[in-house]
């Protein structure tokens, strides 16, 4: 085993004040003994809530009608769908049972997006019954949409959604040349209501101009008789993690000698950007493109502006917490063992690592004796490449049985993208925090309305 010969420096998350109150409450450690001693998830809608009204009001400071849709993808709690049941918001589905889980926690069916590659009829048919909004990525699925729509009776709400030309490569949605082949191929029962896109990276420049691309492709297609008037710039809405002098400072320094057996991933998510939310939404609307922000663009061409933000709206939402198990001493570092596995944390199961420091809680507060340690994470299951955290974090205090680790704003993508019941573990709960009270997420929260 490689020694980790220096110290990285710390990444402590940013947080939201309710995180920290939870931390410091008897509440947290009710919650760890309510649902049986195990790892599991807090959630917070409020501050989903908070993110989602935040985007919805950058779209009206600049006169730009639009709607915010969630992407599920990133949390499958249903918890958020809640929030998402209110004027200029919805919920972005990929799946059957993605698509039942957000119409049996109240959205209506005109809220709702159908995106994904080569969807199944089966989707397709509760989409088109439902008056879903569907992106339509290639020509064999949009003649599939045609036949369903016609056999039904019902009209289809589509988008086509545009292959970026910066992505040549990419095998999702229509490439450049064929898309007016598309349009031409869209009536009867297709109703052709705009174009989609989306892009890697978190950069809102690409964004904008491509928008300005996807609105002449609605003048074109206006032309030939269709209503289109939505434009969907997708998902990549940028999020903060940690402060910007603690990355810069981290990635300047960054190498083999603070990670477990020189684990230092290749690549790994930008944790601190700017701007992010709805800050970023607000940028990529008064981007200027020939002199003119593409807000005004979008008002004078009577186009609604569609987002399908997933990270960026559980952003601050939730985190994760996992028992301490044992710890042990490894050459010149600790290796500290919790309850749970490193599926629960999805971002090392990417070839990565998920930065933010994890905070040690004990059940009495500090001891007297503490003293910092430096530590790895590794989960409870029998592979070696079970670890929550290869870089070598410094707590204030060697971990033992009864501590709580708990790891900070892990609501988008890491919760839930990649758990498993393996060595027949369950699943680690949702648990929603609702202002001083608390309950388990569940897959129908009707029922809880009195």
């Amino acid at each position: 085993m490689d020694l980790i010969d220096t110290l990285s420096p710390p990444l402590p998350a940013l947080e939201r004040p309710w995180a920290h109150r939870l931390r410091a409450s008897e509440t947290l450690w009710e919650i760890a003994r309510g649902v049986g001693g195990g790892p599991f998830h807090v959630i917070h809608p409020e501050s989903f809530a908070g993110n989602l009204d935040g985007m919805i009001a950058a779209l009206a400071a600049e006169r730009v009608p639009g709607t915010v849709y969630y992407g599920k993808k990133a949390n499958k709690a249903a918890a958020w769908l809640r929030e998402c049941a209110r004027p200029g918001a919805g919920v972005d589905v990929a799946s059957v049972p993605e698509l039942v889980h957000a119409l049996g926690n109240g959205l209506r069916g005109e809220s709702i997006g159908v995106t994904g590659a080569a969807k199944p009829d089966g989707l397709l048919w509760l989409a088109l019954r439902h008056r879903c909004l569907i992106a339509v990525d290639a020509a064999d699925e949009l003649e599939r949409v045609t036949r369903l729509a016609t056999e039904i009776g019902e009209t289809a709400e589509v988008l086509l959604r545009v292959r970026p030309p910066s992505a040549p490569d990419s095998r999702f949605g229509f490439a450049p040349d064929s898309v007016t082949t598309a349009v031409r191929q869209c009536g009867g029962p297709v109703v052709l209501r705009g174009f989609s896109f989306h892009l890697d990276g978190y950069d809102p420049v690409p964004r904008a101009e491509l928008a300005a691309y996807l609105i002449d492709l609605c003048r074109d297609a206006r032309a030939l008789g269709h209503p289109a008037s939505k434009i969907s710039i997708g998902g990549g809405i940028a999020v903060s993690y940690v402060d910007s002098d603690d990355w810069v400072r981290f990635e300047s320094g960054r190498n083999e000698g603070w990670f477990h057996a020189g684990r230092n991933p290749a690549r790994t998510y930008p944790y601190h950007q700017s701007p992010t939310g709805a800050a970023m939404v607000t940028a990529i609307l008064r981007h200027e493109i020939d002199g003119s922000p593409l807000a005004d663009r979008l008002r004078a061409s009577g186009i609604e502006l569609l987002l399908e933000p997933g990270r960026a709206l559980v952003d601050g939402a939730g985190f994760s917490v996992f028992p301490v198990l044992g710890c042990k001493a490894a050459e010149d570092h600790l290796i500290t063992t919790v309850a749970g596995l490193s599926m629960s944390l999805s971002e090392q199961w990417k070839g990565s690592e998920f930065l933010p420091d994890p905070v040690l809680v004990r059940p009495n507060g500090p001891d007297p004796g503490d003293r910092p340690v430096r530590t790895i994470v590794g989960g409870s299951s029998c592979m070696e490449y079970d670890v929550l955290t290869w870089r070598a974090v410094e707590l204030p205090a060697r971990p033992k049985t009864g501590d709580l680790l708990v790891y900070p704003n892990t609501a988008g993508y890491q919760m839930d993208k990649n758990e498993s019941g393996f060595h027949q573990l369950p699943l680690p709960p949702k648990v929603v925090l609702d202002g001083d009270r608390w309950h388990v997420d569940t897959e129908h929260p009707i029922q809880e309305i009195r």
